[in-house]
């Protein structure tokens, strides 16, 4: 997120906000206050889905807000209807991104999307690239849903390692692994 935040803010001019409902994973809140600070852009902690509109709102004028939430397993099907209770609660019609990292197996990532559908998401970001050897799983993926890839990441910087997804880089990445 703090990737995407900085390309729309500073490649792009973009007048950017940044919310967060991740407040399960230790030290989360803190590690985007950090970005945000770095950033100097905006960052509303939404501790429940009720608070969840009023945030949005808060930012309207902006012309990107940024949704981080927990990651989630697609396995605990109690924290999906609490994340798409938050969803449900903003009132507005988000375009909603789900990540998945390269280095997840094929079986694994239809797993991962299958249970995701109950938050209808729109697009994939891929994470990871660097850290894989084998993207037949994204070729795999791809060709079962209808989301394209908009996003996918190469490494840890900020902003540095993340670009809009390029049809003729992944097709090389997964014909030559180049």
């Amino acid at each position: 997120l703090a990737k995407l935040a900085a390309d729309f803010a500073f490649e792009e001019r973009k007048k950017v906000a940044i919310i967060t409902v991740d407040t399960y994973r230790i030290a989360a809140v803190e590690q985007l206050k950090a970005y945000s600070e770095i950033l100097n852009l905006p960052l509303e902690v939404v501790f429940a889905p009720s608070e969840f509109k009023g945030a949005i709102e808060k930012y309207a004028d902006y012309d990107v807000i940024l949704i981080d939430t927990a990651g989630r397993s697609q396995k605990n099907s109690m924290q999906l209807v609490e994340l798409k209770s938050f969803i449900d609660a903003a009132g507005y019609r988000l375009e909603i991104y789900l990540l998945l990292s390269a280095t997840t197996k094929d079986k694994e990532l239809i797993d991962i999307v299958e249970s995701f559908k109950k938050v209808s998401f729109h697009k994939l970001i891929f994470t990871k690239l660097d850290e894989t050897v084998t993207f037949g799983p994204i070729l795999n993926l791809i060709t079962q849903i209808p989301q394209g890839i908009s996003y996918v990441t190469t490494g840890q910087n900020v902003p540095e390692d993340i670009e809009e997804a390029n049809a003729g880089k992944l097709a090389k990445l997964i014909i030559a692994g180049v």
